[in-house]
């Protein structure tokens, strides 16, 4: 890299980040008494539109929906104000049209920025500019992606089989409707949408079903392709590697033939472990919302790497080493598993830094941290990459108003605690967030073959068990391996996380998340540190952290061996929850009260501010 460019890539990973804490400033219209008027405007104006009354509640409801990118808190808005599903339905959409009108605008003035300040490359300045080009295509098609699926086949497919997912996921095997991997067999994932037929289903690949909205992505991309063969690459002489992962999106998105999709996205994969660039490119790589077919989401976005990082050596070390200690002590004999995570874990490619540009899904909601491809077959030759945007979620923490429910659940003690390290120990919290969310994207890499997650997914629901393994792969690593100056402090983000998790009960995309949060509650009620009666109680005495240690450390050992011999996600997941109706239960009768409470508390006043503090406090 040259010095020009790295003082370039400085000043714009500066200027990004400036951007993102002016945009979390917008939630002083519910926090200060001094704030500015048109911002205030702006919000009211979209209640108006979706018949939201323009109370200090509901702003910070639509706050959230345009800052953190999350529609709960509007939706919970919405019913509290008696608006039936249909009509939520409809506001959700004209809400994602609002923030994708807002950020296309806000992408835009940042790539005439880059332009202004000749930053970067002719190179470099034409990708990204690019890149906003296809992602304004994908962010009209997002909008008919989620009518179609979630909105239409899904709800069809819910009243058919009587919202059983298992005999849903039973049919789409049985009919040949999952696209097919590399080696014919069921695809972890899809990129091809359901349509509905005299008898059933039948499935089209996203060209076929989504031909317009294709073909201008494919026309975006093709453009992109052939100004970049005449411009050159001094920097970082990737320029071949880009054409090529380029070239094999435009092939991707083109495939009719659903037996040959998972293979031409797979080799998009490919091509994109070769771009070791700062400026790295987000594709469709995962499924979220649609829990039967896994069409995987349009995501698609440009990550700035932080130029000052350090990288999370201390996370990887202690990830390594606890997984060789406990594969040693399980006795299975499947040493190719073994290899096969060793390998990928020393491949790791990690990118610290923040989104820059984003599309599509993501304006439904972006990452703190990811590791990709989930193609496990990729992944044995070429490993994953690790993204983690710890700078992002610090600006977020500290702009978001404080709640009322956050003092009612926890204590003002517990929140102070917080408080103190979001707002004054800046570098304890990122060893923090390297424990408790870079482990966690390591934690994915552990246990895994080219078909585990086929084979676990029978029941289809592998990613309720995935986020808990995750995580407590992380934890566990920390705990064989302890830096006590940060015990405390990783111990209360996993109650406060755990706890938290509740709020994404009805959020069917999340739901994985929601799991994974009653799972820990299992964990944080059987050690002690919880326990309810008419109100949470806390006990983070080092008796119970040490119960708790214990309790991650047997679990997490069960459940390696849950995934080292294949077996179905649904039979670990049932020892901590069942699906009552629409939603996942807690089968601890505590467990389940608190859940309810807390549920019923966050409906109530889970937009509330907490008057009894003021953030000019802690600034």
């Amino acid at each position: 890299m040259t010095k020009t460019f790295e003082n370039d890539l400085q000043q714009l990973y500066l200027f990004v980040g400036e951007r993102q804490r002016e945009l979390g400033r917008y939630f002083s219209i519910v926090e200060s008494e001094t704030y500015d008027k048109t911002i205030e405007a702006f919000i009211d104006t979209f209640l108006d539109q979706i018949e939201l009354t323009c109370n200090k509640e509901n702003r910070v409801a639509l706050l959230s929906r345009l800052i953190g990118l999350r529609d709960e808190q509007m939706v919970q808005a919405l019913e509290k104000e008696g608006k039936d599903t249909l009509f939520i339905t409809q506001a959700k959409e004209k809400a994602y049209l609002w923030v994708k009108d807002f950020y296309i605008k806000r992408h835009a003035e940042l790539i005439a920025y880059i332009e202004q300040e000749w930053l970067l490359s002719a190179f470099y300045r034409r990708i990204l500019r690019g890149v906003h080009e296809v992602g304004v295509a994908m962010s009209v098609w997002q909008s008919e992606w989620t009518e179609h699926i979630i909105n239409t086949i899904n709800p069809l497919l819910e009243i058919e089989y009587n919202k059983d997912s298992e005999a849903i996921a039973q049919m789409l095997h049985a009919k040949g409707l999952y696209d097919p991997d590399t080696f014919g067999n069921d695809g972890d994932r899809s990129y091809s949408v359901l349509e509905k037929v005299p008898n059933g289903y039948e499935a089209k690949a996203y060209a076929s079903a989504f031909t317009q909205h294709v073909s201008q992505v494919k026309e975006a991309l093709e453009r992109m392709i052939d100004d970049l063969k005449e411009l050159k690459d001094d920097d970082y002489h990737q320029k071949e590697a880009y054409i090529a992962y380029f070239q094999a999106l435009y092939q991707a998105f083109g495939e009719e033939d659903r037996s040959a999709l998972i293979g031409r996205w797979a080799e998009v994969d490919r091509k994109w472990m070769s771009v070791t660039s700062p400026l790295q490119i987000g594709h469709p790589l995962e499924y979220y919302e649609d829990h039967y077919k896994k069409a995987v989401a349009l995501e698609w976005d440009v990550r700035l790497s932080n130029p000052e990082s350090q990288g999370a050596q201390a996370a990887h070390e202690r990830v390594h080493a606890m997984f060789v200690k406990l594969f040693d002590e399980s006795g299975f004999n499947g040493l190719h598993v073994k290899e096969n995570v060793l390998e990928n874990l020393a491949r790791v490619q990690l990118y610290i830094g923040r989104p820059a540009l984003f599309y599509a899904a993501e304006f439904n909601g972006l990452f703190s941290a990811q590791v990709v491809p989930n193609d496990e077959v990729v992944t044995r030759e070429f490993g994953k990459k690790i993204f983690a945007f710890s700078d992002n979620i610090l600006d977020s923490l500290r702009a978001k108003p404080f709640l009322k429910i956050h003092h009612e659940v926890f204590g003002k003690a517990f929140m102070d605690n917080e408080r103190e390290l979001v707002f004054h120990q800046e570098k304890r919290w990122h060893q923090v967030y390297e424990v408790t969310t870079i482990g966690h994207e390591l934690g994915h890499i552990l246990w895994m073959d080219h078909d585990t997650e086929m084979m676990m997914n029978k029941s289809g629901v592998f990613k309720n068990i995935e986020e808990f393994k995750a995580t407590t792969g992380g934890l566990v690593a920390f705990f064989l391996n302890e830096d006590t100056s940060l015990s405390e402090a990783v111990f209360a983000d996993t109650i406060k996380r755990a706890v938290g998790l509740i709020g994404w009960m009805k959020t069917g995309e999340v739901e994985p998340y929601y799991c994974e949060g009653l799972i820990h509650l299992g964990g944080l009620f059987a050690s002690g540190v919880l326990h309810f009666d008419n109100k949470l109680i806390i006990d983070m005495s080092e008796a119970k952290y040490e119960l708790l240690k214990a309790w991650y450390q047997h679990t997490y050992k069960n459940l390696a061996l849950h995934y080292l011999y294949k077996q179905d996600a649904k039979v670990f997941l049932n020892q901590f929850a069942l699906k009552d109706g629409d939603f996942y239960q807690p089968i601890d009768e505590e467990i389940k009260r608190f859940v309810a409470y807390y549920w019923e508390l966050h409906q109530a006043m889970g937009r509330d501010i907490d008057e009894s503090v003021k953030r000019s406090d802690w600034l």
